[in-house]
């Protein structure tokens, strides 16, 4: 069997241990290069973005950016991590058609960050510690461009130099969910941070897998490939899975594992060789003797740590004892700084009781994204504020509306941005609280189901729920449902 047969005859990972690392590149939020002056705006017109630094004219000097260290810093502390009093930066050398001087500025011996961690939350409800090795800091380099260039290709170098942070986990992970977790839990934290907008679409937020297999209890690492530049959790998921898949199924055959870079291709569905994998010595890492070693004093230090948010494990564990929620509602609340930050400000708009709290974590969850989704918008674009949406779940509290009428009139509030008293009003959706007015409604339902009536009272419990649904029916569905329960019980045994 070839290294590139697809392993369709390969079952679950069965005797073999699946070992995984990720390499992420997060490109940070300054608003010019790492070296240069540049600009960082994303979309702008092919080769508008770069000067002679980018360009690596000779002659022309590199001049650190003082806020991309600040961001390094950041994340250290963020991750419980060592941060380095003196750091230096390295030339990475290897050609590459979108990559000027011919060498990268990376970071090599001595990176900006060391021994850090991050908790994950696995599907057993277990969490788990993945180590952090380094987050070193380095230029990006440009990008080949293929369409609409006929049979040539251009370089687009407004990229090149773009200040990214590359963080490399331990080898912890042992599946694709682990990965995908671990992944997840980065991109909240460098967005919680402030340091990287996260916008994968745009390669601001890419990862690198490095994936092998092993028997179970073996100590020895199985040969590694590495599937470059994935930028979604999807497929990220499906590129690991894939290539344990393939390597369990070539070991299986007799062959050998060859450690190489590969890529994934989504529209196959399969990962594929793109080089054989470079080791460190070939890229002839030396200090660049344009740039003076970084030195970080202690108060740069504290002064960052004064910056520092409250973080997503810290905002999660706060949610679940402040409004009472569940872990998991917890979690999910806080899995986005933007989410969390609408959900207490329409919780801060309610009574503040743990019961205000759930239904809006409830609907903050459901409905409330479920829209966002739908129409494909981010939170900063809903159609319904947090002070709309918290005037809404007031009046399912005070009984004005039923949950099932609030479906109705947010999904009104969403089309054209009314707030809940106006639809309400407007459609005459009140609850229908008068004793009177249900036992009237009841009475006519019983009347005009005698059959029914007699079946119920002969035993068949299961008919109370078409009595329910057919006074619903004749209150337009806006009978209080547990004034209608009570009222009804009473009489249909009557």
């Amino acid at each position: 069997m070839t290294d590139t047969a697809t392993p369709m005859n390969a079952a679950a990972t069965g005797d073999w241990e699946v070992v995984i690392g990720l390499e992420i590149h997060a490109q940070l939020a300054t608003r010019s290069k790492i070296f240069s002056g540049s600009a960082t705006e994303y979309g702008a017109s092919p080769n508008s973005q770069a000067n002679l630094v980018d360009l690596g004219y000779p002659g022309v000097l590199p001049v650190l950016n003082a806020e991309a260290v600040r961001m390094a810093v950041k994340f250290g502390l963020a991750t419980g991590a060592t941060i380095a009093s003196t750091s230096v930066f390295a030339r990475k050398n290897y050609f590459y058609p979108d990559l000027p001087k011919g060498y990268q500025i990376s970071q090599y011996e001595r990176p900006i960050v060391e021994r850090g961690s991050l908790e994950i939350l696995l599907e057993d409800g277990t969490h788990k510690v993945v180590g952090i090795t380094r987050a070193h800091l380095e230029e990006d380099a440009g990008k080949s461009m293929h369409e609409g260039l006929l049979n040539s290709s251009g370089i687009d170098l407004n990229r090149a130099g773009t200040p990214l942070l590359e963080i490399v986990s331990e080898p912890d992970m042992r599946s694709a969910k682990e990965a995908v977790s671990y992944l997840k839990k980065m991109h909240t934290l460098v967005r919680y941070l402030e340091i990287c907008d996260g916008n994968m679409q745009e390669g601001s937020f890419r990862c690198d897998a490095n994936v092998s297999v092993r028997r179970r209890g073996a100590e020895k690492f199985g040969t590694r490939c590495e599937i470059k530049n994935v930028n979604s959790f999807r497929y990220v998921e499906k590129a690991i899975n894939y290539e344990v898949l393939r390597q369990i199924d070539v070991l299986e055959g007799g062959g050998t594992i060859r450690q190489e870079t590969r890529l994934y291709d989504s529209a196959k569905d399969e990962t594929r060789p793109m080089r054989s994998k470079e080791e460190a010595n070939d890229y002839r890492y030396f200090p660049d003797p344009d740039l003076l070693p970084v030195v970080i004093a202690a108060d740069f230090i504290d002064s960052v740590r004064a910056t520092l948010p409250e973080l997503p494990d810290q905002k999660a564990a706060r949610f679940a004892a402040q409004y009472g929620l569940q872990i998991y509602d917890a979690g999910v609340l806080t899995a986005s700084r933007e989410l969390a930050n609408y959900y207490e400000a329409v919780v801060q708009k309610l009574a503040g009781d743990a019961l205000g709290a759930k239904l809006a974590a409830n609907w903050v969850m459901g409905d409330f994204s479920g829209f966002l989704n739908r129409d494909g918008l981010e939170l900063a674009a809903a159609k319904v504020s947090a002070e709309s949406l918290a005037g809404l779940l007031i009046r399912i509290i005070d009984q004005t509306i039923s949950g099932k009428i609030a479906k109705d009139v947010f999904e009104q509030m969403w089309a054209d941005g009314s707030d809940a008293d106006v639809v309400i009003e407007a459609k005459g959706l009140r609850q229908i609280t008068d004793t009177t007015e249900i036992e009237q409604a009841i009475d006519n339902v019983m009347a005009a189901n005698s059959n029914q009536l007699n079946d119920y009272r002969s035993g068949k419990d299961k008919l109370f729920g078409f009595f329910v649904g057919q006074v619903m029916k004749a209150t337009g569905g806006k009978a209080n449902p547990a004034q209608l329960n009570e009222l009804l019980k009473k009489k249909l045994s009557a």
